[in-house]
């Protein structure tokens, strides 16, 4: 899933891009400062086989949300507080590695 969005955040952006991590209450998001994915396009995005770039293949974010779900998470876009895509994974469950036995 990190792979996926670390790379789809490079190809749209840019090299130049600057891609975060966070934690979220109930899970974790990945931003970046590119040029963001347009409120119009946010609900397809996750569908297999829907790029809007001439060179995409339409398979990354898909992946993504597949992962998603096959873990029982949800995946949603928004804008970045830097202006480009910002995912949202939510309904992880969090272990506390302090307490957590081996």
């Amino acid at each position: 899933m990190l792979e996926n969005l670390l790379r789809n955040a490079v190809e749209h952006g840019g090299d130049d891009v600057t891609v975060r991590l966070g934690s979220t209450a109930d899970g974790f998001y990945v931003a970046d400062d590119g040029g963001g994915i347009p409120v119009e396009h946010r609900e397809s995005v996750f569908e297999e086989r829907t790029t809007f770039d001439a060179d995409g293949t339409g398979y990354g974010l898909a992946i993504v949300s597949d992962i998603a779900d096959a873990h029982g998470w949800s995946v949603s876009v928004t804008d970045s507080e830097s202006g480009g895509a910002r995912f949202d994974i939510s309904g992880v469950t969090v272990v506390d590695t302090a307490t957590a036995e081996p």
